[in-house]
């Protein structure tokens, strides 16, 4: 199985495609890719680099473990599960931008 994942462009959230077409930041609602549907993923990937908002697209080889998607790659465990060391701004706690409930992020 696969999914797809990838960086929104002006947060650098990780995020991952859905069922609905939509990029999400949970890798639980990912989108999974059998093997036969190569034509289905390749043009979800075209159109998203059409549009231009997620950039660094990868497809994710996954796995699912007790109903859950696992990435095989561990840079992949690591991006779905955040930073390994907490974010600090001048010793304060730093949340960056979130999608929207519209999918995109204001500036």
């Amino acid at each position: 199985m696969e999914i797809l994942t990838g960086n929104e462009l002006i947060s650098g959230a990780t995020v991952y495609l859905d069922g609905t077409g939509t990029w999400v930041e949970d890798l639980q609602a990912a989108r999974l890719f059998s093997k036969d549907e190569t034509a289905e993923r390749d043009a979800a990937l075209a159109a998203t680099k059409a549009g231009g908002r997620v950039i660094s697209l990868e497809i994710e080889e996954v796995s699912q473990e007790g109903g859950q998607i696992v990435p095989k790659r561990l840079r992949e465990r690591i991006r779905a599960a955040g930073p390994t060391a907490p974010l600090t701004l001048h010793g304060q706690a730093y949340d960056r931008q979130h999608l929207g409930d519209d999918g995109h992020v204001s500036i």
